[in-house]
Protein backbone atom coordinates (compact mmCIF):
# COMPACT_ATOMS: atom_id res chain seq x y z
CA UNK A 1 0.00 0.00 0.00
CA UNK A 2 1.56 3.81 -0.67
CA UNK A 3 1.60 6.04 1.59
CA UNK A 4 -1.42 8.42 0.42
CA UNK A 5 -3.45 5.41 1.21
CA UNK A 6 -2.34 4.61 4.14
CA UNK A 7 -2.88 8.17 5.34
CA UNK A 8 -6.46 8.55 4.36
CA UNK A 9 -7.32 5.61 6.63
CA UNK A 10 -10.67 7.47 8.35
CA UNK A 11 -10.70 5.67 11.67
CA UNK A 12 -9.99 7.96 13.42
CA UNK A 13 -6.94 6.26 15.48
CA UNK A 14 -3.56 7.90 16.11
CA UNK A 15 -1.07 6.96 13.86
CA UNK A 16 2.69 7.86 13.68
CA UNK A 17 5.82 7.46 11.79
CA UNK A 18 8.99 8.24 12.42
CA UNK A 19 12.57 9.70 10.41
CA UNK A 20 16.02 7.89 11.70
CA UNK A 21 19.51 8.73 9.81
CA UNK A 22 21.27 6.55 8.16
CA UNK A 23 24.53 5.24 10.39
CA UNK A 24 28.07 7.44 10.25
CA UNK A 25 30.27 6.06 7.43
CA UNK A 26 31.75 2.79 9.29
CA UNK A 27 29.31 2.64 12.23
CA UNK A 28 27.37 -0.53 11.12
CA UNK A 29 23.60 -0.80 11.64
CA UNK A 30 23.68 -2.08 15.14
CA UNK A 31 22.67 1.61 16.49
CA UNK A 32 20.15 2.18 13.96
CA UNK A 33 18.00 -0.85 14.53
CA UNK A 34 18.17 -0.39 18.59
CA UNK A 35 15.85 2.92 17.48
CA UNK A 36 13.83 1.02 15.63
CA UNK A 37 13.54 -2.22 17.88
CA UNK A 38 12.24 0.67 20.61
CA UNK A 39 9.37 1.85 18.56
CA UNK A 40 8.18 -0.98 16.27
CA UNK A 41 5.87 -2.38 18.60
CA UNK A 42 3.85 0.70 18.14
CA UNK A 43 3.20 -0.14 15.12
CA UNK A 44 4.71 2.48 12.92
CA UNK A 45 2.81 3.51 9.71
CA UNK A 46 6.20 4.01 7.99
CA UNK A 47 9.82 5.05 8.79
CA UNK A 48 11.41 7.68 6.70
CA UNK A 49 14.78 7.72 6.14
CA UNK A 50 17.58 10.87 5.54
CA UNK A 51 20.27 11.44 3.07
CA UNK A 52 22.94 14.14 3.92
CA UNK A 53 24.85 15.80 1.61
CA UNK A 54 28.63 15.54 1.49
CA UNK A 55 30.76 18.52 3.07
CA UNK A 56 34.09 19.99 3.37
CA UNK A 57 36.93 18.85 5.46
CA UNK A 58 40.72 19.77 6.02
CA UNK A 59 42.77 16.76 6.20
CA UNK A 60 46.38 17.73 7.16
CA UNK A 61 49.20 16.35 4.72
CA UNK A 62 52.60 15.43 5.63
CA UNK A 63 53.76 18.88 4.69
CA UNK A 64 51.90 20.33 7.05
CA UNK A 65 49.53 21.90 4.91
CA UNK A 66 45.68 21.35 4.87
CA UNK A 67 44.14 20.07 1.57
CA UNK A 68 40.37 20.66 0.95
CA UNK A 69 38.42 17.65 0.35
CA UNK A 70 34.65 16.34 0.38
CA UNK A 71 33.58 13.34 2.56
CA UNK A 72 29.73 12.47 2.75
CA UNK A 73 29.63 11.29 6.46
CA UNK A 74 26.82 9.47 6.14
CA UNK A 75 26.25 6.94 3.07
CA UNK A 76 23.80 4.16 1.84
CA UNK A 77 20.31 5.38 2.19
CA UNK A 78 18.98 3.35 -0.73
CA UNK A 79 20.48 0.29 0.92
CA UNK A 80 19.58 1.52 4.78
CA UNK A 81 16.46 1.11 3.09
CA UNK A 82 16.05 -1.94 1.63
CA UNK A 83 17.90 -3.41 4.80
CA UNK A 84 14.75 -2.01 7.03
CA UNK A 85 12.40 -2.59 4.54
CA UNK A 86 13.77 -6.16 4.44
CA UNK A 87 14.34 -6.77 8.32
CA UNK A 88 11.39 -5.13 9.88
CA UNK A 89 8.62 -5.13 6.37
CA UNK A 90 7.29 -1.56 7.41
CA UNK A 91 7.06 0.72 4.61
CA UNK A 92 10.15 2.85 4.40
CA UNK A 93 10.48 6.38 2.23
CA UNK A 94 13.65 7.19 1.67
CA UNK A 95 14.71 10.91 1.00
CA UNK A 96 15.73 11.85 -2.49
CA UNK A 97 17.26 15.15 -2.95
CA UNK A 98 18.83 17.54 -5.13
CA UNK A 99 21.89 18.27 -2.66
CA UNK A 100 25.17 16.84 -3.69
CA UNK A 101 23.35 14.82 -6.67
CA UNK A 102 23.43 15.05 -10.44
CA UNK A 103 20.56 14.30 -12.50
CA UNK A 104 22.39 10.89 -13.52
CA UNK A 105 22.91 10.13 -9.52
CA UNK A 106 19.13 10.23 -9.30
CA UNK A 107 18.25 8.56 -11.96
CA UNK A 108 20.75 5.86 -10.83
CA UNK A 109 19.10 5.99 -7.07
CA UNK A 110 15.50 5.43 -8.74
CA UNK A 111 16.78 2.11 -10.89
CA UNK A 112 18.11 1.14 -7.09
CA UNK A 113 14.81 1.32 -5.59
CA UNK A 114 13.03 0.25 -8.37
CA UNK A 115 15.05 -2.76 -8.48
CA UNK A 116 14.95 -3.06 -4.55
CA UNK A 117 10.79 -2.85 -4.53
CA UNK A 118 10.72 0.40 -2.88
CA UNK A 119 8.41 2.86 -4.25
CA UNK A 120 7.78 5.52 -1.53
CA UNK A 121 9.94 8.14 -2.17
CA UNK A 122 10.30 12.30 -0.19
CA UNK A 123 11.43 14.86 -2.22
CA UNK A 124 13.52 17.71 -0.94
CA UNK A 125 16.00 20.26 -2.30
CA UNK A 126 18.08 19.57 0.86
CA UNK A 127 20.28 21.69 2.71
CA UNK A 128 22.98 23.95 1.67
CA UNK A 129 26.37 22.69 2.22
CA UNK A 130 27.70 23.74 5.58
CA UNK A 131 30.55 25.82 3.97
CA UNK A 132 28.11 27.72 1.68
CA UNK A 133 26.27 30.57 2.30
CA UNK A 134 22.99 30.00 -0.15
CA UNK A 135 22.02 26.72 -1.60
CA UNK A 136 24.60 26.18 -4.69
CA UNK A 137 23.36 23.33 -6.72
CA UNK A 138 25.93 20.34 -7.95
CA UNK A 139 26.76 20.73 -11.34
CA UNK A 140 24.34 18.70 -13.51
CA UNK A 141 21.85 18.84 -10.66
CA UNK A 142 18.94 20.82 -9.80
CA UNK A 143 18.34 24.03 -7.72
CA UNK A 144 14.74 23.23 -7.10
CA UNK A 145 12.48 20.17 -5.66
CA UNK A 146 10.12 20.90 -8.78
CA UNK A 147 12.89 19.79 -11.46
CA UNK A 148 13.57 16.93 -9.38
CA UNK A 149 9.49 15.86 -9.23
CA UNK A 150 10.40 16.46 -12.83
CA UNK A 151 12.16 14.01 -13.19
CA UNK A 152 10.54 11.34 -11.13
CA UNK A 153 7.34 12.47 -13.23
CA UNK A 154 9.43 11.19 -16.60
CA UNK A 155 10.70 8.29 -14.79
CA UNK A 156 7.12 7.52 -14.36
CA UNK A 157 6.30 7.85 -17.85
CA UNK A 158 8.95 5.89 -19.13
CA UNK A 159 11.71 8.02 -19.81
CA UNK A 160 15.13 8.16 -18.76
CA UNK A 161 17.06 11.97 -17.94
CA UNK A 162 18.34 11.72 -21.14
CA UNK A 163 15.07 11.49 -23.42
CA UNK A 164 15.54 7.23 -23.84
CA UNK A 165 12.58 5.56 -23.15
CA UNK A 166 12.71 2.69 -20.37
CA UNK A 167 12.70 -0.75 -21.99
CA UNK A 168 10.83 -2.26 -18.63
CA UNK A 169 9.31 0.45 -16.99
CA UNK A 170 8.74 -0.56 -13.14
CA UNK A 171 6.54 -0.01 -10.48
CA UNK A 172 5.15 3.42 -10.68
CA UNK A 173 7.07 6.07 -7.48
CA UNK A 174 4.45 7.95 -5.15
CA UNK A 175 5.82 11.08 -3.28
CA UNK A 176 5.59 13.84 -0.63
CA UNK A 177 7.37 16.74 0.08
CA UNK A 178 8.13 19.16 2.63
CA UNK A 179 6.17 22.02 3.98
CA UNK A 180 7.06 24.86 6.36
CA UNK A 181 4.31 26.09 9.01
CA UNK A 182 6.50 28.85 10.02
CA UNK A 183 7.75 29.19 6.47
CA UNK A 184 10.78 27.98 4.99
CA UNK A 185 14.29 30.07 5.91
CA UNK A 186 14.43 32.02 2.12
CA UNK A 187 10.83 32.26 1.59
CA UNK A 188 9.96 35.73 1.40
CA UNK A 189 6.40 35.27 3.48
CA UNK A 190 4.13 32.75 3.89
CA UNK A 191 2.16 32.82 1.00
CA UNK A 192 4.92 32.54 -1.39
CA UNK A 193 5.95 29.34 0.57
CA UNK A 194 2.60 28.03 0.29
CA UNK A 195 2.55 29.13 -3.30
CA UNK A 196 5.34 27.04 -3.67
CA UNK A 197 3.87 23.75 -2.06
CA UNK A 198 0.68 24.45 -4.14
CA UNK A 199 3.37 24.37 -7.53
CA UNK A 200 4.53 20.70 -5.69
CA UNK A 201 1.03 19.36 -5.29
CA UNK A 202 -0.32 20.27 -8.59
CA UNK A 203 3.11 18.34 -10.22
CA UNK A 204 2.01 15.13 -8.62
CA UNK A 205 3.27 15.63 -4.51
CA UNK A 206 0.86 13.24 -2.67
CA UNK A 207 1.21 14.37 0.60
CA UNK A 208 3.79 17.03 2.69
CA UNK A 209 5.42 16.65 5.91
CA UNK A 210 6.21 19.71 7.79
CA UNK A 211 9.32 20.83 9.64
CA UNK A 212 9.23 20.57 13.29
CA UNK A 213 7.21 22.71 15.26
CA UNK A 214 6.42 23.41 19.02
CA UNK A 215 3.02 25.53 18.61
CA UNK A 216 0.37 24.46 17.45
CA UNK A 217 -2.00 27.14 16.84
CA UNK A 218 0.90 28.22 13.87
CA UNK A 219 0.40 24.75 12.33
CA UNK A 220 -3.55 25.51 12.32
CA UNK A 221 -2.70 28.82 10.77
CA UNK A 222 -0.39 27.45 8.10
CA UNK A 223 -3.19 24.55 7.40
CA UNK A 224 -6.04 27.14 7.14
CA UNK A 225 -3.79 29.50 4.72
CA UNK A 226 -2.95 26.67 2.00
CA UNK A 227 -6.11 25.21 2.21
CA UNK A 228 -7.52 28.55 1.06
CA UNK A 229 -4.70 28.75 -1.56
CA UNK A 230 -5.50 25.24 -2.62
CA UNK A 231 -3.31 22.99 -1.46
CA UNK A 232 -6.04 19.95 -1.08
CA UNK A 233 -3.21 17.13 -0.42
CA UNK A 234 -2.74 15.62 3.65
CA UNK A 235 -0.74 17.64 5.58
CA UNK A 236 1.27 15.17 8.04
CA UNK A 237 2.35 17.33 11.14
CA UNK A 238 6.02 16.07 12.45
CA UNK A 239 7.31 16.55 15.89
CA UNK A 240 10.48 16.26 18.05
CA UNK A 241 10.36 16.31 21.61
CA UNK A 242 12.31 19.39 23.45
CA UNK A 243 14.93 17.53 25.03
CA UNK A 244 18.05 19.75 26.38
CA UNK A 245 18.44 23.09 27.66
CA UNK A 246 20.93 24.05 24.87
CA UNK A 247 17.74 23.44 22.27
CA UNK A 248 16.07 26.78 23.77
CA UNK A 249 18.85 28.78 21.20
CA UNK A 250 20.10 26.16 19.28
CA UNK A 251 16.45 25.15 17.42
CA UNK A 252 15.64 28.38 16.59
CA UNK A 253 18.47 29.16 14.74
CA UNK A 254 18.80 25.50 13.23
CA UNK A 255 14.70 25.14 11.92
CA UNK A 256 13.59 28.22 11.85
CA UNK A 257 10.74 27.60 14.32
CA UNK A 258 9.61 29.27 17.62
CA UNK A 259 9.24 27.95 21.20
CA UNK A 260 5.77 29.32 22.25
CA UNK A 261 5.96 31.43 25.58
CA UNK A 262 4.86 29.04 28.06
CA UNK A 263 7.53 26.07 26.70
CA UNK A 264 9.96 29.24 26.78
CA UNK A 265 8.93 30.12 30.49
CA UNK A 266 8.97 26.62 31.88
CA UNK A 267 11.89 25.57 30.22
CA UNK A 268 14.07 28.78 31.71
CA UNK A 269 13.67 27.37 35.38
CA UNK A 270 14.89 24.14 34.39
CA UNK A 271 18.45 23.02 35.36
CA UNK A 272 19.28 20.19 33.45
CA UNK A 273 18.89 18.03 30.22
CA UNK A 274 16.87 15.29 31.97
CA UNK A 275 14.12 18.13 33.19
CA UNK A 276 13.95 19.13 29.72
CA UNK A 277 13.44 15.91 28.63
CA UNK A 278 11.04 15.33 30.71
CA UNK A 279 9.37 18.99 29.81
CA UNK A 280 9.91 17.74 26.24
CA UNK A 281 7.70 14.76 26.81
CA UNK A 282 4.90 16.39 28.24
CA UNK A 283 4.55 19.43 25.70
CA UNK A 284 4.70 16.80 22.90
CA UNK A 285 1.54 14.91 24.69
CA UNK A 286 0.17 17.99 24.84
CA UNK A 287 0.35 18.74 21.30
CA UNK A 288 -0.25 15.05 20.30
CA UNK A 289 -3.51 15.62 22.29
CA UNK A 290 -4.50 18.34 20.48
CA UNK A 291 -3.32 18.15 16.85
CA UNK A 292 -6.13 14.56 17.16
CA UNK A 293 -8.72 16.69 18.99
CA UNK A 294 -8.53 19.10 15.83
CA UNK A 295 -8.76 15.69 13.26
CA UNK A 296 -4.93 15.65 12.84
CA UNK A 297 -4.45 11.14 13.23
CA UNK A 298 -0.97 10.92 12.08
CA UNK A 299 1.92 12.16 13.89
CA UNK A 300 5.32 11.96 12.20
CA UNK A 301 8.45 12.00 14.61
CA UNK A 302 12.13 12.99 14.23
CA UNK A 303 14.13 11.15 16.88
CA UNK A 304 17.45 12.15 16.33
CA UNK A 305 18.26 12.75 20.23
CA UNK A 306 14.77 12.36 20.83
CA UNK A 307 14.38 8.21 20.76
CA UNK A 308 14.19 7.59 24.81
CA UNK A 309 11.54 10.81 24.70
CA UNK A 310 9.15 9.42 21.55
CA UNK A 311 9.41 5.77 23.20
CA UNK A 312 8.17 7.51 26.52
CA UNK A 313 5.12 9.60 24.09
CA UNK A 314 4.56 5.79 22.59
CA UNK A 315 3.84 4.47 25.24
CA UNK A 316 1.79 6.79 27.16
CA UNK A 317 -0.36 7.29 24.25
CA UNK A 318 -0.37 3.43 23.31
CA UNK A 319 -0.26 2.07 26.98
CA UNK A 320 2.55 -0.62 26.72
Amino acid sequence: MNIPELLKDNRNELKFSFEVLPPLKGNGTESLFRTIDSLKDYQPTFINITTHHSECVYLQLDNGLLERRRVRRRPGTVAIAAAIQNRYQIPVIPHLICAGATKEDIEYELLDLQFLGISNLLLLRGDKAAEDRRFVPTPGGYAHTTDLIKQVNRFNEGFFVDGTPIKHPGRHFDYGVACYPEKHEEAPNIEQDILHLKEKQDLGAEYAVTQLFYDNEKFYQFVDEARKMGVTIPIVPALKPFAKLSQLTVVPKTFHCDFPKELTDRALTLKTDEDARQLGIEWSLRQVEDLKAHGFCHVHFFTVSAVKSVQAILKEIYGK
